[in-house]
């Protein structure tokens, strides 16, 4: 059925105000509705590498879908990097230039929320736009979604305390006097090569923590609203039922994004479109549907 969104910053402003108002009804269905199909241990499928391509090729063939309303969301997460970037620059807070990039990785499930609306609308065989991301505001798993999603923030936030703390102890508590002094000493001196040893141990177990949680926790809410508890419990069933193909769809995910990093942060508005959308299929080979009622 057609949509017409009209102005989009009046019709943004109508979506937040639904959410709102939706808000004050799901936030008692935080636990799942009560009606929702429980996930159990036979609703969950063992994953191949062949899962992976064919996530990847139906993200695409998403992305192909809806090319302009896709990379229209996805240009905003560029521009917010290249904003943190300079705010560090501005503020000598070099060290945490890194930090602030790998946090996509920690938040990317948040992130593409609005891709897994959108693949979940034309999996149905709705007609989509860049609209269809704001559905998300008036789900019944609103609330589940809302707190999940404060979960990983609080973890963002924890990552970049703990980068800070592993820079004071290796390289001093003084800022430094320059990106370029910053880069030399990093590359140049033994406590350079500590920051970055210890700082990638420290980063990998908060990836692997996001990973393991909210590899199928979102698309779940969006699909069955089982709830918080259910769907993070899920989600780490599936990482444990398939702990290798899991680690490589976060390497896929982790290479993906350094490499739309690269050219200026503008890649990421190409990679996190397919990554989005990719992710929402996996989720469908993870978990099966489910029964009809």
């Amino acid at each position: 059925m057609d949509r017409t969104i009209g102005n989009p910053l009046s019709w943004t402003a109508r979506q937040f105000v639904r959410g709102s108002t939706h808000m004050a009804a799901t936030t008692a269905e935080i636990g799942g509705r009560a009606d929702a199909a429980p996930v159990g241990e036979d609703d969950l499928a063992e994953l191949t590498l062949g899962d992976l391509r064919a996530s990847l090729r139906l993200g695409f063939e998403d992305l192909m879908a809806s090319r302009a309303d896709a990379l229209f969301l996805c240009l905003l997460y560029p521009v917010l990097g290249l904003c943190l970037v300079v705010a560090s620059l501005t503020h000598s807070l070099a060290p945490l230039i890194f930090p602030l990039l790998s946090g996509f990785v920690l938040v990317g499930p948040l992130a593409a929320l609005g891709l897994y609306e959108m693949s979940r609308q034309r999996e149905r065989g709705e007609r989509i736009s860049w609209g269809s991301a704001f559905d998300v505001l008036v789900s019944p798993a609103f609330g589940a979604i809302l707190v999940l999603g404060l979960y990983l923030v609080g973890l963002l936030v924890v990552w970049l305390i703990s980068a800070r703390m592993i820079y004071a102890a290796t390289m001093g508590p003084g800022a430094p006097d320059s990106l370029l002094a910053f880069l030399g000493d990093t590359l140049t001196t033994p406590e350079g090569w500590t920051m970055i040893v210890v700082g990638m141990g420290v980063g990998f177990l908060f990836a692997v923590a996001v990973l393991a949680t909210a590899i199928v926790s979102f698309p779940l809410l969006l699909d069955r609203n089982v709830g918080v508890p259910n769907a993070v419990v899920t989600s780490v069933r599936v990482t444990a039922r398939n702990p290798k193909i899991v680690l490589t769809w976060g390497l896929i995910v982790a290479v993906g994004l350094f490499l739309g990093a690269l050219p200026a942060l503008v890649g990421l508005a190409i990679v996190l479109p397919v990554l989005g959308h990719a992710s929402w299929h996996l989720y469908r080979r993870a978990v099966r549907p489910a029964p009809a009622a």
